[in-house]
């Protein structure tokens, strides 16, 4: 992969590895109740062990804040690597304010207590950096989701040992590159969700580099407006009005299609099960709110689909969450599942609602490529350089 070292490029046979990893999974009665995170790293945590690897896993878990807080220990993760290693792995408590004793050898592999711990961890601090670089021999970053931040364990360490990507982090800088740095045209993107003012940057970066941008959720109302249409009592932003028409105007500068609703699902109250109807956005009743794309905005976006190769997909076209305003979400999502199986679209998603939205049509196996990374999935689509990235390429 131009840019960045990966295992293929290190024998690690008799190496002291230190792997970045994301293990800020959620933990209940001191049991990890969902273990996605670990099962995207394990392949590469076997790898390394496979080939002779001493195996020293880096990361944080919640936000400390630079102290000792037991309830944000990562012994707990410990126990459910064990269950997809299919080996013992040691843990070592440490609070980093001096260089913790590892005892590893070839094949073997130990879990270092949370990173946050120490106060430089987040300031990116050299002293730390170097503490932690002291403890392998090569650095194997395969967190992309903590990507975006410039922290020691995340950033700093690759100054001071080489840098390597990892199995997971390879294939999420690949589908992403697939998806808009090298991508099979025509491009369509899906963003949604209930603030423009969140995803600025983002709208900003895509006009220019996709033919198509359907927008959805709460924040279509606000483009709505900008196109001199009422919405009712709908959740829009109308300090941002004059913001969506520049960016409507970038885009049809840029040669980008944007795709609003033409019909949405209006109901007097904000529930489940509450009583709701479809309607022309020319026809939003005073005292209704969209809580979903129409039927007519789904066979609109669906045709749009149709003619695209790549799709890239952050934030939900509705309230997804309660029923019935699930609809447009589900249908559109699976009709680009369905073009997907079909190979004739290639499907990147990511960001938490786009994942849960997604598992909840059923189909989140069929998209080519779904990032579990939340900001740095984020960011990136935001054409924004991320440090955590940066760091890998060969100095």
């Amino acid at each position: 992969m131009p840019g960045f070292r990966t295992l293929d490029d290190v024998n690690v046979s008799g190496k002291r590895v230190l792997c970045r990893v994301d293990l800020n999974v959620p933990i209940a009665d001191g049991k990890v109740t969902d273990a996605t995170r670990i099962e995207r790293v394990a392949p590469t945590l076997r790898e390394i062990m496979n080939k002779g690897g001493a195996l020293i896993m880096l990361a944080h878990f919640d936000r400390p804040k630079g102290k000792v807080v037991p309830e944000m220990s990562l012994r707990p993760v410990a126990a459910e690597l064990e269950k997809h290693l299919g080996q013992p792995v040691k843990f070592v408590f440490t609070d980093w304010q001096q260089v913790p004793a590892v005892d590893v050898g070839p094949g073997e592999c130990v879990l270092m207590e949370n990173t946050r711990y120490h106060a430089g961890e987040e300031k990116n601090d050299e002293a730390f950096s170097r503490m932690l670089a002291s403890l392998g021999d090569i650095y194997v970053n395969d967190a992309f989701s903590a990507a975006h931040r410039a922290h020691s364990s995340t950033e700093g360490i690759a100054h001071f040992i080489p840098a390597y990507a990892g199995r997971a982090m390879e294939a999420e800088l690949r589908a992403l590159r697939l998806a808009l740095e090298t991508p099979q045209r025509p491009v369509i993107a899906i963003v949604g969700g209930a603030k423009v003012s969140t995803k600025l940057d983002l709208l900003g970066n895509l006009v220019k580099k996709v033919d198509a941008l359907v927008i959805g959720g709460a924040m279509a109302n606000t483009f709505l407006l900008a196109n001199g249409h009422s919405v009712g009592k709908s959740l829009a932003e109308h300090d941002l009005v004059d913001t969506a028409r520049h960016i409507l105007e970038a885009a049809q500068n840029a040669r980008c299609a944007i795709i609003l609703p033409v019909d949405g699902i209006v109901a007097r109250e904000f529930k489940a099960g509450a009583a709701s109807h479809d309607h022309g956005i020319d026809a939003i009743p005073a005292d209704g709110m969209i809580l979903d794309v129409g039927p007519m905005s789904v066979d609109r976006i669906n045709a749009a689909i149709d003619e695209a190769h790549t799709l890239v997909w952050n934030g939900p076209l509705g309230a997804f969450e309660i029923e019935p305003f699930d609809q447009a979400t589900v249908a559109v999502a699976r009709h680009a599942a369905s073009r997907t199986r079909a190979g004739k679209l290639v499907s990147v998603a990511g960001g938490g609602d786009t994942v849960a939205a997604l598992n909840h049509a059923g189909v989140a196996r069929d998209f080519t490529y779904i990032s579990t990374a939340g900001g740095a999935f984020l960011e990136w689509l935001e054409g924004k350089p991320l440090p955590g990235v940066k760091a890998l390429e060969p100095r």
